[in-house]
């Protein structure tokens, strides 16, 4: 049996129809419509997947479209909740793929994107349904099963796209487009909400693009808003009696772009490298220097806050309307600061995973791999280590000003401390210095 999925982007109302995903004897392919490749403007759906008549195989299929769900084991109960296979992707796309990451919306043939200024486009929630939202949310994934919700993000932790107006949140109905990706406290691991609003206001306090967070609490709840870099809002010509729409722009992971399946997003399960990344960044944009140079930011970045986690998939491209360029940083998250979590980090800098293991020669080994000056990048990482402690300073000041205050907060700061001091400590070696050195 044949299954078929109509794929739009849904970046400008009404959304444009640009291809077919389709199953049969479960196994996946994609193929772009005709009229989309005559139409003068199209644009491929993903690097991966570049603008050609003949259908794409499972192999090359599978990687973005499965790159849109949930992981792990928010896959599984998504399933469950839908009583499908939890392997089954074209099922799960099936019955959440309506409000997914970028401007890809799944729908059956014959059903067209839902207008999000159409009427109830969302559901807003008081306090009591906010909290109840966030209990049922680890043991109900996107909200899966609810007729009305057709919401996608991939990741292994729990997060839900949300519509946030002011102090208001709400859920987008009907595969409308929201605004905002709201997470709750991480199962098991403490402050999670504290560290990750913690490390993206960081971020943007030295002046990294990362996208805007706001810690907010019900009740003794906490629990994180990241407004959307795939969302825009735009705002109508007649602006004091309406208001502004959010429109979509599409965005795929690095693993999508590379056509690695998500199961593949760590480096040492053969998923992409540093080396593979800069490659993208620098075939994929133009002109590439100021997005090579906003990836290397990054990089250092996640090195000196203890990120370990910062995979493939932690890194995006954008696709504006002039041209790709690097998303801006998301889930920067302080994993270091948790003993029982590995101290490996996702991707290798030189040939080292541990930060505790990198010297200068391994980061001139990076930057030489990367295709980067190793003088730039010992510069870069210096400018880095020197500024941060300060700054992780005053933005903990400046959380504690309004109200967020977390033991895991100060000790990410100590933890910053002791990286930058390190890291100074090894630039500053002769060059013929050993890793037993001290």
């Amino acid at each position: 049996m044949v299954r078929q999925l109509d794929v739009w982007l849904t970046g400008a109302h009404p959304g444009t129809l640009i291809g077919t995903l389709t199953q049969s004897e479960g196994r996946l392919a994609f193929r772009y419509r005709p009229e989309w490749l005559a139409s003068g403007h199209a644009t491929p759906l993903s690097q991966s997947l570049p603008l050609q008549a003949d259908e794409f195989d499972d192999r090359a299929t599978r990687p973005f479209f499965a790159g849109l769900l949930p992981e792990g084991d928010k896959r599984r109960l998504v399933a469950q909740a839908l009583g499908v296979s939890r392997q089954n992707d074209f099922a799960l796309l099936d019955g959440i793929g309506g409000e997914c990451a970028g401007a890809v919306t799944l729908l059956e043939p014959g059903q067209a994107p839902v207008d999000a200024a159409v009427p109830n486009a969302v559901r807003w929630l008081d306090d009591a349904d906010l909290l109840k939202l966030l209990g049922d949310m680890p043991r109900r994934p996107m909200l899966a099963g609810d007729g009305d919700l057709r919401l996608s993000l991939a990741g292994a932790q729990d997060k839900l796209p949300v519509v946030v107006q002011g102090d208001r949140i709400g859920l987008p109905l009907f595969g409308s487009p929201s605004t905002h990706i709201l997470k709750p406290t991480i199962q098991g691991i403490e402050g999670s909400v504290y560290n990750e609003g913690f490390c993206m206001a960081l971020a943007r306090a030295i002046g990294l693009d990362a996208a805007p967070t706001e810690i907010r609490r019900v009740q003794d709840q906490p629990f994180l808003l990241v407004q959307r870099y795939d969302r825009l809002a735009v705002q109508p010509s007649n602006a004091q009696q309406t208001p502004a729409a959010t429109q979509r722009l599409h965005q795929e992971d690095f693993c999508q772009a590379l056509g690695v399946p998500p199961e593949l997003k760590y480096q040492n399960e053969g998923g992409p490298d540093l080396t593979q990344a800069f490659a993208l960044v620098r075939s994929a944009t133009r002109p590439s220097a100021p997005q090579l140079i906003k990836l290397l930011d990054f990089v250092l970045f996640n090195a000196l806050i203890g990120n370990h986690d910062a995979h493939a998939k932690n890194f995006s491209l954008l696709y504006t309307p002039l041209g790709a360029v690097l998303a801006p940083m998301y889930d920067a998250l302080c994993t270091a600061a948790y003993p029982d979590l590995s101290d490996r980090m996702a991707m290798k800098i030189g040939s080292k995973y541990r930060f505790t293991d990198l010297y200068p020669r391994h980061w001139a080994q990076f930057a030489s791999e990367a295709g980067l000056s190793p003088a730039q990048v010992k510069k870069a990482l210096k400018r880095a280590a020197e500024r941060l402690p300060e700054r992780a300073h005053q933005t903990q000041a400046q959380l504690a000003g309004q109200g967020h205050q977390h033991a895991v907060i100060a000790q990410i700061g100590k933890l910053i401390e002791d990286r930058c001091a390190t890291t100074l400590r090894r630039l500053a070696m002769p060059s013929t210095a050993t890793d037993s050195d001290s």
